[in-house]
């Protein structure tokens, strides 16, 4: 077994490979920081404050502090291991997240979308490790709030709901708070980790529209509130939506309210 941990101990965010044979053995040991252990690759079992638990490919284990915890692997296994000291998080992700993301130890999978979204941002701490330039350590920061944020909206899942209600879900709570960062259907598929047939067929079902339907209603909704309430320039309003091209945004906003957007804020402002 071998953990290929950062030359740079001085970092206090620390994201490190650990790398494991069938049948290795990780010794009952603790820490004094916090971790998070994402399994890559592999099979094994885990035990935290003697609970044993199964691991397996996209699953993850909270370790608190001084929590006893151990590892064995069944096949080869490779695994991520973060860790960190919350001091240098703000406060807020110490008051809210980290209460909720280290209220026990834990061995959780993932959704396929959060599945997909952790690993976007453990790849972008890896190169923030490796190469990034003089702002590494804030980026590390920055990603490492994500992180714990999108763990901490796991545990509000509800267990009772269907595999694609919850995928419709959590579909439209991303249209819904990424709506400036959206190319187009193959980018919310490949987030989500199926394919975009299969991807607008549970979402019109569930919805009557397709995803890109819905993104369009939800730019033009922010799109109607911003004329009204704010004196930004039109040009501005349909950046910050995520429009790129300022006709297509002239075209749907006519087609969809009926009246172009300079008579829209008129008309609305009495």
């Amino acid at each position: 077994m071998s953990g290929q941990k950062e030359n740079n101990r001085s970092a206090i965010i620390s994201l490190y490979e650990s790398q494991h044979n069938e049948k290795d053995m990780v010794n009952s040991h603790f820490h004094h920081t916090h971790q998070i252990l994402y399994t890559l690759e592999g099979e094994g079992t885990c035990i935290l404050s003697e609970q044993q638990h199964e691991i397996a490919r996209d699953n993850y284990i909270i370790i608190p502090p001084l929590t006893e915890h151990s590892i064995m692997a069944k096949s080869k296994m490779t695994i991520l291991v973060l860790e960190f000291d919350t001091g240098v998080l703000s406060d807020d992700v110490q008051r809210q997240l980290i209460p909720t993301v280290f209220q026990k130890a834990r061995v959780q999978k993932l959704s396929t979308f959060d599945s997909s979204e952790l690993r976007q941002l453990l790849r972008k701490m890896l190169y923030e490790q490796s190469h990034g330039d003089r702002f590494w350590e804030m980026a590390l920061k920055v990603y490492m709030t994500e992180l714990l944020f999108t763990i901490a909206r796991s545990y509000q899942e509800t267990p009772q709901a269907d595999t694609n209600t919850l995928r419709v879900e959590r579909l439209r709570h991303y249209i819904d708070t990424r709506y400036f960062d959206i190319k187009n259907a193959e980018d919310i598929a490949n987030r989500m980790g199926m394919s975009k047939r299969y991807m607008q067929s549970i979402f019109k079902e569930y919805n009557d529209i397709t995803p890109m339907q819905y993104l369009t209603e939800v730019r033009l909704g922010l799109v109607k509130q911003l004329l009204v309430e704010t004196e930004k320039d039109i040009v501005s309003i349909c950046f910050e939506v995520g429009f790129e091209s300022l006709s297509t945004f002239y075209r749907l906003f006519k087609k969809h309210i009926g009246v172009p957007p300079n008579m829209y804020r008129k008309t609305q402002r009495g």
